[in-house]
């Protein structure tokens, strides 16, 4: 079962679900809008390997905006801390965007249980178009998860920049997959993960 609107904001006045910073105005009958965070990632290299490190590099989204080419992956942030141990979020992109061209969540809608971060957001452009730092960029919404609750405690469960797996993750790899090195340094534009 999905929660409406009301129900959303009284979850979230219960302690049962976050939604941070929360602003009525984004609320929906059945869904919240949530905000595109004003930085992008894009892969370096323009093969990624599924068994290897992913190097990023980092485009702040000036106020003017940004232009999103076709033929790449974005990774972003939704600006709001969302997530719930009761009802499980489902992000998706807003229509009116999908029309423009612009597809988010473009393969991992689904959220975790117990999982509360701001959320890596999968950015697709067919065709050029321009996002904006803080606009209305998708729709989340929350379901009522059934007995046997089992709320999520891996790593990407608390991760509030725009990430990809470590190396190992994806597939079986021929070395030792302890790779645990994570750079937060907000001021590196070049990322190993």
């Amino acid at each position: 079962m999905i929660l409406t609107g009301p129900e959303i904001v009284r979850q979230r006045e219960l302690g049962a679900l976050t939604i941070e910073p929360f602003d009525p105005r984004q609320l929906n009958p059945v869904s919240y809008n949530y905000r595109l965070g004003p930085v992008l990632r894009t892969h370096r290299a323009r093969e990624a390997d599924t068994r290897g490190g992913h190097e990023l590099d980092e485009v702040p989204i000036p106020d003017g905006g940004l232009v999103l080419h076709p033929g790449l992956v974005y990774l972003g942030t939704t600006v709001e801390t969302i997530g719930s141990e009761s009802f499980v979020p489902s992000l998706i992109g807003r229509s009116s965007l999908g029309r423009l061209g612009l597809f988010l969540q473009i393969s991992a809608d689904l959220g975790q249980l117990g999982a509360c971060h701001r959320w890596t957001l999968e950015i697709e452009a067919v065709e050029k178009i321009r996002v904006y730092p803080g606009m209305l960029a998708g729709q989340i919404s929350f379901w009522t998860a059934t007995e046997g609750r089992h709320p999520y405690t891996g790593r990407f469960g608390r991760i509030d920049e725009a990430t990809v797996p470590p190396p190992g993750l994806l597939a079986p790899s021929p070395h030792h997959p302890c790779f645990e090195e994570r750079h937060r340094d907000s001021d590196r534009t070049r990322h190993r993960f």
